[in-house]
């Protein structure tokens, strides 16, 4: 397996939000998460990402965690750096060189000398994805990667993605969209962690 998943616990300012998540990928395979706004889709990426520890339960995997690239909220772009300068800067932090492909597929030949404080919420959003294609990272998680996207934008990345997956990569990735290719689908609802009673608090506190 690529990535595993075995009952997993996380936590968000301390209190568990999701409890006894499980799930496979193996090479080639994709699974969206589901679920309501604050269920814990965030934070249960952060923690594949290996940005904060689990609670209980293990990720394993071939290439985990060095093998994980991540794309939150924030598109990490450099607002001085053109887009070209800003792909090169996380080509080097990832130790690849390559940028053009990147470019051609999120459609960012034509923007990339502009500097990335000129560009379009859209063009950033782009511009942020592309940066996972220069990762060489096997394995993506991404959360809500679509926002800002206009629908012919969107289909750049589904088929980003979808190329990703044809070349032996995996992808995590939260979405209340269908991207249009076929992927393991995980709600998350069922997995909402019980709530705490006052037995679980240190009385000092209280």
């Amino acid at each position: 397996m690529i990535l595993q998943v075995e009952n997993l616990t996380v936590q968000r300012g301390g209190v568990a939000v999701l409890a006894g998540v499980s799930f496979a990928l193996d090479a080639g395979q994709a699974v969206f998460l589901r679920g309501p706004n604050g269920i814990g889709k965030t934070t249960l990426l952060r923690t594949l990402a290996g940005l904060q520890p689990a609670v209980t339960g293990a990720i394993s995997g071939a290439h985990w965690p060095e093998g994980i690239a991540y794309a939150s909220h924030a598109d990490g772009v450099k607002p001085t750096l053109t887009v070209a300068e800003n792909l090169r800067f996380w080509a080097r932090v990832f130790g690849t060189v390559e940028i053009d492909a990147a470019l051609d597929q999120m459609n960012l030949r034509d923007l990339k000398q502009r500097p990335a404080h000129t560009l379009s919420a859209g063009q950033k959003r782009r511009l942020g994805l592309a940066r996972m294609l220069v990762t060489g990272r096997p394995i993506w998680v991404m959360d809500e990667p679509t926002i800002s996207l206009d629908r012919d934008s969107t289909a750049l990345f589904a088929q980003a993605v979808q190329n990703h997956l044809r070349g032996g990569g995996a992808a995590v990735i939260a979405t209340h969209i269908d991207l249009g290719f076929d992927a393991q689908t995980l709600e998350l609802a069922p997995f909402k962690a019980a709530p705490m009673s006052d037995a679980d608090f240190d009385e000092a506190f209280l």
